[in-house]
């Protein structure tokens, strides 16, 4: 039998984790780090509307003036800024790079799937390229994932998407797909590495979408030869974007109008013109999502604009969550405030 609170008192929500103390990034050390061969990667990452594009542009100027020279390169760590044409919703603002050059952003059209062993291979390319000239790559971003892969050498899968697989584990509610993918797959300890290419991390047992591909890699793993990706792990110097929780939300709720001032809501209708289907806008998420379902007339606009602001909130939870998992895993980030 369910018991049921019958107090009158509310239930009492435990207090949020302490934010990380930060602390000042002595840019100059950095570089001689670099130079000395002991950094080959600088890092800039943090949860949305924590100012991680300003910060990586003032510290590329800041590291040319150091070495007089234009050193600095950004490489973006968005899974969802390689899409051309997604402007507004991903928030590329490239006007903000000024002279600093750039990498890995407007990679494919909008409307196709752009998974993660190809993104690594991208960044790879883009790294040694940056390198080769003797400049200094900067990654910036807020996708976890696409930085661990960056970093730690991931060895990935290259394996075709299976639509019709997709569509099917997409009826599936989220305790139904977790349990099939458990029964195909061993899953690591929450903020541990998974031990070998079968493990599956934890994160992946959050999100519908990479339990999905989770399970398609592994029915393909488990009946064709696969081939991996294999680069060699960095050594990163990483730097946390730090901001309470009340003003990253103030600054997330002050963007999103920004935004839609600037023509969102038709940035969504011009690429549903352009013939890519609502469920594709859809799959990416957050803006795409619920400002397609405005467009298709799904929500009020009230409704989108209140449940995309949540959303966005939630989503920033989630990555500093994901950021302080990877401090638990053994990366130290050093954070500070913009």
């Amino acid at each position: 039998m369910t018991r049921r609170n019958r107090s009158r008192e509310p239930i009492p929500i435990p207090p949020p984790a302490p934010l990380p103390e930060p602390e000042e990034i002595d840019i100059p050390a950095l570089l001689e780090q670099y130079r000395a061969g002991s950094v080959d990667l600088v890092v800039v990452l943090g949860p949305t509307a924590s100012g991680k594009t300003r910060y990586a542009v003032s510290l590329a100027r800041r590291l040319n003036a150091l070495c007089g020279a234009p050193m600095g390169e950004i490489l973006s760590a968005d899974s969802r800024q390689v899409y051309q044409g997604m402007d507004i919703g991903t928030g590329k603002d490239l006007a903000e790079y000024g002279e600093i050059p750039y990498h890995l952003i407007d990679l494919v059209p909008a409307g196709t799937r752009y998974d993660l062993f190809t993104w690594q291979a991208a960044f790879e390319a883009a790294w040694r390229e940056v390198r080769s000239r003797g400049g200094i790559p900067i990654l910036c971003g807020g996708t976890g994932l696409y930085i661990q892969a960056a970093t730690c050498g991931y060895r990935l899968p290259q394996i075709p998407p299976d639509e019709e697989l997709r569509a099917g584990l997409e009826e599936c509610g989220i305790k139904e797909l977790r349990g099939m993918l458990l029964a195909l797959r061993a899953v690591a300890a929450p903020g541990e590495e998974p031990a070998d290419r079968h493990t599956v991390p934890s994160s992946v047992l959050e999100s519908k979408r990479r339990i999905i591909r989770a399970i398609e890699v592994a029915r393909y793993e488990d009946t064709h030869p696969v081939q991996y990706t294999d680069y060699l792990p960095k050594h990163p110097y990483l730097i946390g974007t730090l901001v309470d929780r009340e003003e990253r939300n103030r600054r997330i709720d002050e963007r999103l109008d920004a935004r839609l001032q600037e023509g969102l809501v038709e940035e969504v209708k011009g690429l549903l013109s352009s013939g890519i289907a609502p469920e594709d806008l859809v799959y990416y998420g957050l803006e795409y999502k619920f400002v397609t379902q405005y467009v298709l007339g799904i929500l009020s606009q009230e409704e989108m604009r209140l449940l995309l602001a949540n959303a966005i909130h939630q989503f920033a939870k989630r990555q500093m969550t994901w950021f302080r998992g990877m401090e638990r895993s053994g990366f130290s980030i050093h954070w500070t405030t913009v």
